[in-house]
């Protein structure tokens, strides 16, 4: 699997997700500056977490204006898979990759520790090693991750499964008690209709080796290595 991370001002998670990709791989991804308009053709493009651009404006706003991002879209209509991830799903979604929005935080702080994470479905690209109704742990660490979209849009998500995990409490109850942000109907992640591009808060790329406190998040980057290679 040949994967590319895309770099902005202000991107500070790009290395953790370039390290996990080449412990399932064995190979060291294409690292991809905001102001490239083209890069080599890869299986993946991963948008990474961090404060693209400070996040001045509105998270994620700028960076989706960036030339890098309008090759990310062309290729993304031509089905290459999209892994955007905390700052990356922020910038997705103002991109129009994805439904919805990324607000500040119900509290009004920054958090930062490990949720649990209810696994909607193992039928796409990036869940396919994992159960659906699985509970994981992952890391989050955002201000702005309380995912909000209209009844409408979250009916279609509902009816055609592109919700991709909910925060929950160990025991995968959905609760507010294992929400730690707010986010509607304890959404932590969607894909989009194909369920090629997917964007989530939390950081599986943090969660790969014991060292780092837990492995659950490696099963996604070897079920993306399993389907793209």
């Amino acid at each position: 699997m040949k994967a590319a991370v895309l770099v902005f001002p202000g991107s500070n998670r790009e290395v953790d997700v370039a390290q996990a990709i080449e412990l399932v791989t064995g190979r060291k991804p294409q690292m991809v500056w905001h102001g490239d308009g083209d890069f080599e053709k890869t299986d993946l493009i991963v948008v990474p977490g961090g404060f693209s651009y400070g996040d001045y404006l509105r998270c994620g706003a700028m960076a989706a204006q960036s030339p890098v991002m309008a090759e990310v879209k062309r290729r993304a209509n031509q089905g290459v898979p999209v892994l955007a991830i905390c700052n990356g799903f922020q910038i997705v979604t103002e991109a129009g990759l994805l439904p919805g929005t990324l607000m500040r935080n119900a509290h009004l702080k920054f958090v930062c520790r490990d949720v649990h994470l209810k696994v909607e479905t193992s039928q796409s690209l990036f869940t396919n090693r994992y159960q659906a109704d699985q509970v994981i742990r992952i890391p989050v660490a955002h201000a702005e991750g309380n995912y909000f979209a209209s009844e409408d849009t979250l009916k279609q998500l509902e009816d055609r499964g592109q919700v991709a995990f909910r925060y929950c409490a160990p025991d995968g109850a959905v609760d507010a008690g294992g929400n730690p942000n707010g986010s509607i109907r304890n959404i932590a992640g969607v894909f989009n209709e194909t369920k090629t591009v997917m964007g989530l808060m939390p950081h599986p790329e943090n969660a790969v080796e014991p060292m780092f406190g837990g492995c659950d998040g490696r099963a996604l980057f070897e079920g993306l290595v399993d389907a793209l290679s």
